[in-house]
């Protein structure tokens, strides 16, 4: 099968959680004989940042802009079985027009971000990757997150049809390795900057980093402001390339996860992230959420936390309670959340549509 995606951007993993997913996702579309092509504009703050330059598995298509590719856009979609236009994809609306003109692809939109969209339609902003239209004219919509979202997708944005499609891991790039001094450290957490994570982090980290002086904090990310509460003990990786993210996982005692506001809110919403800390074997501890109980089990797998003294309660967990829980979460991992997995789940969802358009709702 041939697959053509116009998406924000799988070249650069800086400030975004797509890259990763879509390296994944393709990775194991390969492996399984799929063909992919991938549309990405070529901005300035992901050339500056670009930690994959070719793809092996793909053709990665790098533009300066719309009109100078046009043309070959629309020959990668008349021979292609699926089409996507994606979230954040900046040129979504010229890439929409020509992927609703397909003469015979499965024409899907993929929103990665849809808590931030369906927040924006509601408060009457619709996002620049939306048409005036909606997403009526797509064959199906996938969601990064299930629940209620799949029904606002349908009666806020137009959608025929909507169905999950959750994030995932490749074991093959996510998977425990020795501690690295320079990320050890008995909590840590990886993310880029967002004012909605802050108060949980703070309540989560910064708050248990001043009460527990005796232990080593430690976060990577990007977009971090000059007046982030920092702690002596709290120690800052500026931005961590995806190859690096095992060792880092790894070299702790816990890793925090904190969920968006608006995909918490909503639920069902589980970040790349979890699923790459889980794969790593990471002891976990993380905001609750709706839904959480159907990717891993509380106090088994995963440790849900509501205040700092849930935090200093994992703190004072000994190791071999520690590991056990990273083992279970990775156990799961393996089982239900890796790419090839996602990349099955996809196969079926499309062969469904394609046998059968009124399959899809009859699963949902």
């Amino acid at each position: 099968m041939k697959i053509t995606i116009f998406g924000l951007t799988v070249s650069s993993s800086w400030g975004n959680g797509h890259a990763t997913l879509w390296r994944g996702l393709i990775h194991a579309f390969a492996r399984r004989g799929w063909r992919v092509v991938f549309f990405e504009r070529d901005v300035p703050y992901y050339a500056r940042t670009r930690d994959l330059g070719h793809m092996e598995d793909a053709d990665l298509v790098l533009y300066s802009d719309w009109a100078t590719i046009h043309q070959r856009a629309a020959r990668e979609i008349a021979d292609a079985d699926v089409a996507i236009v994606t979230s954040y994809c900046p040129d979504a609306h010229q890439a929409t027009q020509l992927v609703l003109e397909a003469p015979s692809a499965l024409r899907i939109f993929y929103d990665l971000d849809t808590p931030v969209t369906l927040s924006n339609v509601k408060n009457g902003r619709r996002p620049e990757y939306i048409g005036p239209n909606g997403l009526k004219g797509f064959d199906l919509a996938l969601s990064y997150t299930g629940g209620s979202a799949l029904d606002e997708l349908r009666s806020l944005l137009g959608a025929s049809e909507a169905r999950p499609f959750y994030g995932h891991v490749d074991p093959d790039k996510h998977h425990p390795e020795m501690r690295d001094p320079c990320f050890a450290g008995d909590l840590s957490y990886l993310g880029t900057y967002a004012q909605d994570r802050q108060e949980a982090i703070e309540r989560f980290l910064v708050e248990p980093a001043w009460r527990r002086p005796d232990c080593r904090f430690v976060i990577a990310g990007a977009q971090y402001p000059q007046d982030f509460p920092w702690a002596p003990n709290i120690y800052f990786v500026r931005h961590l390339p995806p190859p690096d993210h095992p060792r880092f996982f790894t070299s702790s005692r816990l890793t925090l996860n904190v969920t968006r506001r608006a995909m918490a809110e909503m639920g069902w919403c589980p970040s790349g992230r979890l699923f790459e800390a889980a794969a790593c074997g990471a002891a976990i501890v993380t905001d609750v959420w709706p839904g959480l109980d159907s990717f891993f089990a509380p106090g088994r797998e995963i440790l849900p936390v509501e205040t700092t003294e849930d935090v200093i309660a994992a703190l004072d967990m000994t190791d071999q309670e520690l590991k056990r829980l990273g083992a279970n979460a990775r156990d799961r991992v393996l089982a239900e959340h890796t790419s090839d997995k996602r990349a099955a789940e996809l196969e079926t969802i499309i062969a469904d549509a394609k046998r059968c358009p009124a399959s899809l709702s009859e699963v949902a």
